[in-house]
């Protein structure tokens, strides 16, 4: 296996509107990041993941590009963004950015060139097909956010493809020069010294020729077959693999939306030369069935055991994933899989001590590491995420719900869950900004907030920082083989990892109930490595375990 130093680094990912307003105008910026280096570094962080900083009109918070090497003035300027950099890498951490290459915004000067005749030069950097005989779009593709994945555009007769908003038209990776401006942009940052690429739905880029009507089939479904994977996609990332990634000490992270455990292999392979590792969305969307907002389950512990060994086993010694199980497009992952109410901090310190024992890069989203929670936005007028109004008009337009229903659901799955500011006191606005800030902040911040967990030896923020420091000096969390105990068990999630001579043991109860587990040969109570509880019950070989209760252990 090929130890490079991504793969035992852990990824901190930031919401930079979110994260830290240093100049009180209500929306966090680059000189916020920068004031809280050193809260970052003392977490034990090795690399940040900046969410979009590039100018854009923020139809989708940043991820509507409208100039690729230009910072988004609210964040601040070019000189922030280098010093940001130096102070990162003097603290010995890595930084890397979010490359979305799949779409611009409308307002980016290649789709305004493009919209203003059929033979413009830069008419064939976007997709366009003429309407169908009745008028209507050119298929039934519906885009991500709700509706059809077609605009028309009244200048030309045609319409125009993006399969998020309708200020998002995907770029048309098919022309070379569309991918020559991408990889150029690529070089212009990587010059400057970052690190590496987070890569937005990369597995979009390349469509299906023709473009075929989607299959009567859940939208999961057809974002796998019909969106994804497309034609021509692996012949673009071995060009931007030869053309630009090899020439740079970086690394590239692919958005894996649309990838199964099938597949993945042609992405991130070692012999491939394609893309370092890819983060898929099996875990995170484990409770829901076709798409956010529509049918969705109850949440499922051996689901969830059979979803980690598949893709275990999928990529073992032949490439390498990212372990996350939160970020800024889900709701809070403490609301999701643990107890958020009476065992908020054991149910968020379990979580962790599973997320930091899968193997693969970790990745911690901002928040997660003092237990922040889902917020309730109490009307429609406080929600702020595209894809939540989205679904908020569409199905109040076709009366498929009330507006308590709808809003209920957005409360349960918007994106504005992890798009609440950070917490840093319990002073206003959560100590993010003295202004009101662009999104409500979680009114528990009184609660939970950095500083109330600083002082406090037993609080979740101090936990995160203890595991990280054993799992850097412990190559077993990162690499070890795992060995799943109990695979049935709905309740209790346990598992050995071995690497070498050493020998972990992990043992997470997933109940607000007490349960039993006995131990395995060779691995008593004497040798425990993290616990998150300040006692341990135990019974000759059995241990007492508590609600929420998660333990690591040593074997002899």
């Amino acid at each position: 296996m090929n130890f490079s130093w991504f793969k035992k680094g852990t990824i901190y990912q930031i919401y930079p509107r979110s994260f830290n307003d240093s100049n009180n105008d209500g929306i966090g910026d680059i000189r916020g990041i920068i004031e809280k280096l050193d809260y970052l570094e003392k977490l034990n962080i090795d690399i940040l993941w900046l969410s979009p900083i590039f100018s854009s009109p923020n139809d989708d918070n940043g991820y509507d590009i409208s100039d690729y090497r230009a910072i988004m003035p609210e964040f601040g300027s070019m000189r922030d963004f280098d010093e940001l950099l130096e102070k990162t890498h003097k603290r010995g951490m890595k930084l890397v950015l979010d490359l979305v290459a799949n779409h611009c915004s409308d307002e980016h000067k290649w789709f305004e060139e493009a919209k203003k005749s059929k033979d413009n030069p830069y008419r064939d950097y976007f997709h366009w097909k003429k309407p169908l005989s009745n008028g209507g779009p050119p298929n039934n593709w519906k885009s991500f956010f709700g509706g059809s994945a077609w605009e028309f555009d009244e200048t030309s007769g045609e319409y125009y493809l993006h399969l998020f908003t309708r200020k998002q038209p995907d770029l048309n990776w098919e022309n070379p020069k569309v991918r020559e401006e991408i990889f150029n942009a690529m070089k212009f940052w990587l010059d400057k010294g970052v690190d590496g690429f987070r890569m937005d739905v990369i597995p979009l880029i390349s469509k299906r020729d023709g473009y075929p009507n989607a299959p009567n089939v859940g939208f999961r479904k057809v974002i796998e077959d019909v969106y994804a994977n497309g034609p021509r996609l692996h012949e673009y990332l071995k060009e931007m693999r030869e053309k630009v990634i090899r020439h740079y000490d970086a690394f590239s992270l692919a958005e894996g939306v649309g990838i199964n455990h099938d597949n993945a292999g042609l992405y991130i392979n070692n012999d491939r030369e394609e893309l370092d590792m890819l983060y898929h969305f099996d875990i995170l969307e484990c409770t829901i069935v076709n798409g956010k907002f529509e049918e969705s389950s109850s949440f499922d512990l051996v689901n969830m055991k059979s979803i980690f060994k598949k893709w275990r086993d999928a990529v073992h010694q032949k490439g390498w994933l990212a372990n996350a199980m939160g970020n800024h497009d889900f709701a809070r992952m403490v609301s999701r899989f643990g107890n958020d109410d009476k065992y908020w901090a054991e149910s968020a310190k379990m979580l962790f001590i599973m997320q930091s024992t899968q193997n693969g890069t970790l990745n911690i989203y901002q928040g997660d590491e003092i237990g922040m929670t889902n917020i309730v936005l109490e009307s429609i007028n406080e929600v702020r995420d595209v894809q939540s109004l989205n679904f908020y008009e569409e199905n109040l337009g076709t009366q498929k719900m009330s507006k308590e229903r709808a809003l209920e659901l957005i409360n349960k799955e918007g994106r504005d869950n992890a798009r609440t500011p950070m917490q840093w006191n319990d002073e206003i606005n959560g100590g993010f900004s003295i202004v009101e800030p662009w999104l409500k902040v979680n009114p528990n911040y009184n609660k939970i907030n950095t500083v109330t967990q600083e002082n406090d030896p037993n609080s979740i923020l101090n936990f995160y920082r203890n595991v990280l420091n054993i799992r850097k000096s412990n190559d077993v969390f990162v690499y070890g083989d795992v060995e799943e105990l109990e695979y049935d068990n709905p309740s209790i999630y346990a598992y050995t990892k071995t690497l070498d001579e050493i020998r972990i043991l992990v043992i997470l109860n997933f109940s607000d109930n007490n349960s039993k587990f006995t131990l395995p040969n060779k691995c008593t109570n004497k040798n425990i490595i993290v616990n998150n509880y300040e006692s341990l019950m135990f019974d000759n070989e059995v241990i007492n375990l508590k609600p929420y209760q998660g333990l690591i252990l040593k074997f002899e």
